[in-house]
């Protein structure tokens, strides 16, 4: 099963799908750790890729068929299932030069 997160802005304004950035954040509950890996992960999101992503974020609790189906074995795992190939980050979300990295995005000039 394929799932698309859901949108983060106006469909009309959003770019191609190529060009967008699927992103599925699994985390456990409302823990001090899953906030803070939310928050940062937000932050980078609206800082680096504006207008060019939707974010899913996934509580393995209440969704676990999900945590499954991606083999998420430790929280929090970051997937960005498009662009094409499939990237996975687990852990620490804080780190801005691990995310560009991670996620394949350009740093700004």
């Amino acid at each position: 099963m394929s799932r698309e997160p859901r949108a983060d802005s106006d469909p009309e304004l959003k770019p191609p799908a190529a060009e967008r950035f699927f992103l599925f954040l699994y985390v456990t509950g409302a823990t001090p750790g899953s906030c803070r890996a939310v928050a940062s992960l937000k932050s980078f999101c609206e800082e680096h890729l504006k207008g060019r992503y939707a974010l899913e974020v996934i509580d393995i609790y209440r969704e676990p068929d999900l945590a499954e189906e991606d083999h998420v074995l430790a929280t929090p795992t970051l997937i960005r299932k498009r662009p094409l190939p499939r990237r996975r980050l687990v852990g620490d979300l804080s780190d801005e030069e691990r995310l560009l990295a991670g996620l394949g995005v350009l740093a700004p000039a």
